[in-house]
Formats: structure tokens, sequence, C-alpha cells
């Protein structure tokens, strides 16, 4: 396979179900014995006997994750990116606008380096930063949640609901 080919985006469709299914619940039954035996060896074996080689949990977990989808019967796409990513691909990642991105990044939120006049934003710091932000977000909906009971008036609920959102928004203006 040439480089260029490798750098394009390719989507993958399973051609035999049987296949997949017996490689989804090989899978499956792997994950299933837990975590606590010793670390997991991920192989890749060849067409002749002894012919194999060693996977990378990485790579291990997108065959993983590959595979459950094409059992759902979905389509795969495989899509190369960079190790560092403009404010677009950024803004496409976090599914949120580029002048949002660029907020982000002038309030310090998330670190970048510049080249020339171009932002650049490392993978790791972005997913890392879409994890947290992730759970920021549960945490304010929890915040904003309220235990219902039959006994507490409905205006009594409807006010907590209100002084719980304006707590959320107040935190998120600091």
């Amino acid at each position: 396979m040439t480089t260029s080919a490798l750098l394009a985006p390719e989507t993958y469709e399973a051609s035999d179900d049987a296949a997949i299914a017996r490689v989804h619940d090989f899978l499956e039954a792997h994950a299933a014995m837990g975590r606590e035996r010793p670390a997991a060896r991920y192989l890749l074996a060849g067409a002749t006997a002894g012919d194999q080689v060693e996977l990378p949990e990485e790579i291990y977990l997108v065959l993983r994750q590959a595979v459950e989808a094409m059992q759902r019967g979905l389509s795969v796409t495989i899509s190369p990116q960079s190790r560092t990513l403009t404010t677009q691909q950024a803004a496409d990642l976090l599914n949120v606008s580029r002048p949002t991105v660029i907020k982000i990044l002038d309030e310090g939120k998330l670190p970048f380096e510049r080249v020339g006049t171009h932002r650049k934003i490392r993978l790791a710091d972005l997913l890392a930063f879409r994890e947290q932000r992730r759970q920021d977000q549960y945490a304010a909906l929890d915040a904003m949640s309220a235990d219902l009971d039959e006994e507490t008036p409905l205006d009594e609920v409807l006010e907590n609901l209100r002084d719980a959102r304006r707590a959320v928004a107040a935190q998120r203006r600091r």
C-alpha cells in the first residue's frame, strides 16, 4: 500500500457476516474474561504457521471497535489524523465552530503552538480537553437535576431547578 493510500480516509463494509460474527464473538468472550488476568497479548497471524506479529493494545482496540460496528451492520471509516490539528480540525472533532475553538485557545483552556500565524493543537491535548468537557457537562446535568417525591409541591421543585441552572451558569461565567 502506498503512503498516499494510507493517508486517505477509507470506508469498509462487512462482506462476510459469519466471519465478522466469529471475530465479534471471539473479542466479546475475551473482553468478558475481565482485566484481572495477566497483561493481554494480541497477535495477528499470517497464512503460514508461526507467521505472526504482536499487536499493540491501541491497534487491538481499533480492530475491536471496527468489528463491533460491522457486527451492528454499520460501515467503518478509518481516517488518519495528524498528531497536531488545525483549529478547523479541532472544531470538527469537538463539534463546535472554529471561532469557538479560537476562543477556547485564547482563554488558555487548551494549550496550542503557533506555527507562523497558524495555531496547532496537539491531538492528545484536544482529546483530554474533550473528556474534561464531557465530565463538566455531566456534572452540570447532575447539578441541575432534582429529586422528585410526591410530597414536594411542583412550584418548589421548579424553583429548585431554576436555582440550580443559575448556579451552573454563574460557575460557567467564572
